[in-house]
């Protein structure tokens, strides 16, 4: 059996984030030790990883189109998104599904950017490559819009549903798979470590100071809770409740979190003097992973999610994407000193929704795993 981590003796406390609290409450577990044991991971979470491949190819597909007078093709990008039993499209929310295929649709927009060039400006024709990024008429970066979003409104809402189904001895390597990890947590997106993070424990990874408190830290633990409390049945029905909730409110903080990380790229980018065409394009492309990270969350089940979809609405029109409406996207390029106290104003309403100290707030601005070397 290939144990992956520490066993935590009986009488741990384990970190635990409820729906409407502080980022960690402590509950007691007594006489039970908790290891997650992944030896058969490769196997229960076999369908959730080819989801993750999936998610892979289409996000490489895209990104052929940042290539100057590389056309891609639509048809392509619609298989690769409705490829595969589960698919991309049937464990996405309908709202995103809708948002994602068809006429109008962000892949068929995206389709028909690739292959021209872009300046920021007043919207003409389709869009275009803009320094090595593919950007629609408006400055929005459609490629983020379907890959990041897709890591809530895909893989968030279909390990919620696992999460919420019945559970057996595959439930918990499932979501670890869908999160974007692998029993082994490393906390590192670096490829030199064995199987490195991906999707949001990647990010989730970015946000942790690696100090045993952090947001990565909380999801391994009650992963490693889960895991044990399905095991064990009615003892620990309680335990697993308290996991799953924490499990659920953990991973939306981090990708808020890295929502509040790429704000203040773009805003550093945006606000020096003078900035290149190479530092527009830049803030722009970190700019529309922020709306990606965001928009992926609209309409996700109320009950599955901390902020409110009027809460997501307010924050995409406060960020110049209005979810039913043209988005103005190139004007904080543009008009940076009148546009971007629209970006502080995101973060601050982020912070106010999740409770962040402003502390956390400043500490978002790192990669902590690049900073520490892990």
């Amino acid at each position: 059996m290939d144990i992956y981590k520490i066993t935590r003796l009986s009488g741990l406390l384990i970190i635990v984030a409820l729906f409407g609290a502080c980022e960690k409450d402590v509950q007691p577990i007594i006489n039970y030790d908790f290891v997650y044991e992944g030896d058969n991971f490769e196997t229960n979470a076999a369908a959730e990883l080819e989801l993750r491949n999936a998610l892979s190819a289409l996000a490489s597909e895209m990104k052929n189109g940042r290539t100057a007078g590389t056309q891609v093709d639509y048809n392509q990008l619609l298989s690769l998104y409705q490829a595969g039993t589960p698919s991309l499209a049937s464990t996405s929310t309908t709202y995103y599904q809708n948002r994602i295929e068809g006429a109008g649709g962000w892949l068929e927009e995206l389709s028909k950017a690739s292959g021209g060039t872009y300046t920021p400006g007043t919207p003409t024709g389709e869009g275009g490559v803009y320094e090595g990024y593919l950007f629609n008429e408006y400055g929005l970066e459609l490629e983020q819009m379907v890959e990041k979003g897709l890591f809530a409104a895909a893989l968030y809402n279909y390990a919620a549903a696992i999460l919420d189904g019945s559970h057996d001895e595959t439930t918990a390597d499932r979501v670890v798979a869908l999160f974007g990890a692998h029993p082994d947590f490393s906390n590192s997106d670096n490829s030199s470590v064995d199987n490195p993070d991906t999707f949001s424990a990647k990010y989730t990874a970015r946000r942790d100071k690696n100090d045993g408190l952090g947001m990565y830290y909380i999801m391994v633990n009650n992963f490693e809770v889960l895991q044990t409390a399905i095991r064990i049945g009615d003892d620990l029905d309680t335990q697993k409740r308290l996991a799953i909730a924490a499990l659920k409110t953990t991973w939306e903080r981090a990708i808020f979190a890295t929502a509040i990380n790429y704000l203040h790229s773009a805003i550093s980018k945006l606000s020096s003097t003078n900035p290149t065409d190479a530092d527009q394009a830049s803030a722009l492309h970190a700019y529309s992973e922020v709306i990606g990270f965001i928009h992926g969350w609209r309409e996700i089940a109320p009950a599955q999610k901390l902020i409110t979809d009027s809460e997501i609405d307010d924050l995409l029109l406060t960020l110049n994407a209005p979810y039913d409406a043209a988005p103005a996207s190139y004007t904080f390029a543009t008009d940076p000193v009148n546009e971007l106290p629209k970006m502080t104003q995101a973060i601050d309403k982020i912070q106010a929704i999740y409770s962040f100290t402003d502390q956390q707030i400043q500490d978002f601005k790192e990669n902590w795993v690049s900073k520490q070397g892990r």
